[in-house]
């Protein structure tokens, strides 16, 4: 019995206590976050080849090691006015349906431990604001934190559009 009392106990704490990592960056002054386990790679500011004809929030391509990424401005992707790169910004390379994409974000502030529990459903705004990407609205203090869901940043139309461009 007193294994059991034990197990209780650990598994009990486990729990209460359980979070997930979210790496958390800037944009446009609101917080936001992605699962830890989806981002690959930071990279500071740099240069994009721009790719004509394509979607307008999509800024072009990098070449990361040998292999060619697509660079979304979620700031523009977002509905937001654009805002001139400056040494905070970054690029976030996160993978999404098995495709690494770039994020370009105001700046990456941490990783941070978000309880599970205080993670609430995206309440759906209107039908005019886009918020199927939005995975949940986390709290870390008197923080409020936008978690977004990678895999549905980019639309199933803007997926095709992006392997019609070769872009992907």
């Amino acid at each position: 019995m007193e294994k059991e009392d034990k197990k209780k106990a650990i598994v009990g704490d486990d729990i209460d206590n359980e979070a997930n990592q979210y790496v958390t960056f800037l944009i446009s002054g609101e917080s936001y976050g992605v699962e830890v386990l989806c981002v690959k790679e930071i990279l500071g500011m740099t240069d994009v080849t721009p790719v004509p004809n394509t979607l307008s929030f999509m800024k072009g391509v990098i070449n990361l090691r040998g292999e060619v990424v697509p660079v979304v401005d979620m700031r523009i992707k977002f509905g937001m006015s654009e805002k001139e790169y400056d040494a905070f910004t970054v690029i976030i390379i996160v993978e999404v349906k098995r495709r690494l994409i770039g994020m370009i974000v105001d700046a990456v502030s941490d990783v941070a431990d978000i309880p599970i529990d205080s993670i609430q459903n995206t309440p759906h705004f209107t039908t005019k604001i886009e918020t199927d990407f939005i995975k949940g609205i986390g709290q870390l203090a008197e923080q409020l934190i936008i978690i977004l869901d990678v895999d549905k940043i980019l639309t199933t139309d803007e997926f095709q559009k992006l392997e019609e461009d070769d872009i992907l």
